[in-house]
């Protein structure tokens, strides 16, 4: 009766790092909005970095949000939508709100007010066409989006519909804007998927999964114990990141502003690439 009390307690493990199995590395690109310029360079460390690797699986997950905002949205989708199916690095793309509203307005040129109001405008003039003179009339918004399906070519138009809405890989889940809390991450609803903000953010609730999103921009990368953000803001900030994952180490990748903080897009050209481990957290 007495020893019952006086036995050890088991001992309890420690909770493990969050990790992607041996074998595999992920880079996930936050949003791009439109910024070629930062992209470029990204990729290209990305790829000199999977050329080195000796990895098995070697995954590119971008997280959405292609267009709008920035200058170059037509060129985006078109180097995106041709990179090759047939090489070492298996590359998933996700669907950003963004891209939600822009396949909304060509099927509906009637939604074109409210994409211009966060951005569709500049993929518009990307691609060579304006906000109509008469923005009241929804027959001029139709001619618009009649035009837009016009210029878009095959291939970037089945790369937008072809978008994944999430991606798994080890102990993390990829989305653009994060997860509904209290609901597993295989019920997810595509809407919170893409478009989720506070309800995500503001939770402490955890996941199965550790949340690896964008949407939501952030001057440096965010990171708790159950999300990471890697939206910098790059149409304005000038700083496009991505998140490195191999086990359970954990890097960010950037494209980064000249050092004098010249964030003109002419200028950006030139962008430094830096890389730094982003720390665990509990």
């Amino acid at each position: 009766m007495i020893s019952r009390f006086f036995q050890r307690k088991p001992k309890v493990a420690a909770p493990q790092a969050p990790a992607v199995s041996a074998g595999t590395v992920v880079w996930a690109i936050g949003d791009i909005h439109g910024r070629m310029d930062l992209l470029k360079p990204l990729m290209d460390a990305i790829e000199v970095d999977a050329a080195a690797s000796s990895a098995g699986r070697k995954v590119v997950i971008f997280l959405g949000d292609y267009i709008d905002r920035g200058p170059d949205s037509r060129a985006v989708l078109r180097h995106l939508a041709e990179l090759p199916t047939d090489g070492d690095i298996e590359w998933r793309f996700l669907k950003g709100n963004h891209e939600d509203a822009m396949l909304n307005f060509l099927e509906d040129g009637s939604t074109g007010p409210r994409w211009c109001e966060y951005g569709g405008d500049a993929t518009l003039r990307s691609y060579g066409l304006r906000v109509p003179d008469m923005r009241h009339k929804p027959e001029a918004w139709a001619h618009v989006a009649a035009d837009l399906r016009h210029r878009l070519t095959a291939r970037e138009r089945t790369f937008l519909e072809d978008l994944e809405m999430s991606a798994v890989v080890g102990d993390y889940f990829f989305a653009h804007a994060g997860a509904r809390p209290g609901l597993p991450l295989t019920q997810q609803d595509p809407q919170d998927l893409m478009w989720i903000r506070r309800t995500f953010l503001e939770s402490d609730v955890d996941f199965e999964c550790v949340v690896v999103h964008g949407h939501t921009p952030t001057v440096e990368v965010y990171a708790d114990r159950r999300r990471i953000g890697i939206d910098t803001k790059a149409y304005s900030s000038g700083r496009l990141s991505a998140l490195r994952i191999e086990g359970a180490e954990r890097a960010i990748i950037q494209t980064v502003p000249r050092p004098e903080g010249d964030h003109d897009p002419a200028a950006v050209v030139a962008a430094a690439v830096d890389r730094r481990a982003l720390s665990s957290v509990p």
